[in-house]
C-alpha cells in the first residue's frame, strides 16, 4: 500500500475513467491543489510507480505535440489499495513537537521576552485567520470547507497561546531549574 496521498488520490480521480497526466493533474489542481498545486514531474513520477506497483496501466498511447502521451487506467489492486487508504483513519498529529513552543521555552532560557514571542505569533495567527474567513466567504462550498479545517486548527493554536501566555511564570520557572 503507498503511504503517500497524492499517488491515492490520484489513483480515485482515475475511478472515474482513464486519464492522460495532464489530465489527471488539471483534476488534481482543481479539486485539491488550490493552494499548492502539483508540479508535472511529480504527477509523472507517481504514475511511473503507481505502474511500477501495478496499481494503473497504460491503456493507450497517443501522439502529442512532444513525447507522446500516455493514457492510464486505474487496476482491481488500485481500486482495493484506494478502498484501503479511504478506511483507514488518518493518525491525528498531536503536534508534541511544535516549534513555537521551542521558541517560547528557549527564549525564556536565554532570557528574552517570552511574551513577544506569543504576542507576535498571535497576531500572525489573526492575520491568517483574516485572509482565510474572506477566502471562506467568497468560496465554495469545497473551499469553505477546507477554509473551516485551517481556522479551527488555528483557533486551538489561539486557546493555547493565550494558556501559555497564563503561565508563563510558572513554566519560566519549569524549565529554567
Amino acid at each position: 500500500m503507498l503511504g503517500m496521498s497524492i499517488g491515492h488520490t490520484l489513483l480515485g480521480l482515475l475511478e472515474s475513467g482513464p486519464r492522460h497526466g495532464y489530465d489527471l493533474k488539471r483534476a488534481f489542481d482543481e479539486k485539491f491543489g488550490q493552494d499548492r498545486p502539483l508540479h508535472y514531474g511529480q504527477v509523472y513520477s507517481t504514475m511511473s510507480r503507481l505502474l511500477k506497483n501495478g496499481l494503473v496501466e497504460v491503456e493507450g498511447i497517443e501522439p502529442g505535440d512532444g513525447p507522446e502521451r500516455k493514457r492510464y487506467a486505474i487496476t482491481e489492486a488500485g481500486i482495493t489499495d484506494v478502498q484501503r487508504w479511504l478506511a483507514t483513519p488518518e493518525k491525528p498529529e498531536p503536534y508534541l513537537q511544535s516549534t513555537l513552543y521551542t521558541k517560547v521555552v528557549l527564549a525564556l532560557l536565554t532570557h528574552r521576552d517570552a511574551a513577544d514571542i506569543l504576542d507576535t505569533q498571535r497576531s500572525e495567527h489573526l492575520r491568517m485567520m483574516r485572509i482565510l474567513t474572506d477566502r471562506k466567504r467568497k468560496g465554495d462550498l469545497a473551499d469553505q470547507l477546507i477554509c473551516d479545517h485551517a481556522l479551527f486548527h488555528l483557533e486551538a493554536d489561539l486557546r493555547w497561546l493565550d494558556l501559555t501566555a497564563a503561565r508563563l511564570a510558572k513554566l519560566a520557572e519549569a524549565v529554567t531549574r
